[in-house]
């Protein structure tokens, strides 16, 4: 798996943990607060789309996920 592709899994469930854990109506509600992660999540991803500069993806290189092949079919 590349950089990006796993960007997008660990955002997606950031985003559905902490919307379990921020919804009133979830049984693992803990407080309205941790929908404040999900918005900070998003505002990531919204400036990724623009920049193409990602925090995540900084980890991820470093820690040696390969980058998405040019010229792949």
């Amino acid at each position: 798996m590349t950089v990006e592709r796993y960007i997008r899994i660990i955002a997606g469930l950031f985003i559905m943990i902490s919307l379990a854990l921020g919804v009133p109506g979830s049984p693992l509600f803990v407080s309205q607060w941790a929908l404040a992660f999900t918005a900070f999540v998003g505002a990531n991803l919204f400036q990724f789309g623009f920049s193409n500069w990602c925090p995540l993806g900084m980890i991820l290189k470093k820690l040696g996920v390969p980058e998405s092949k040019a010229g792949c079919c």
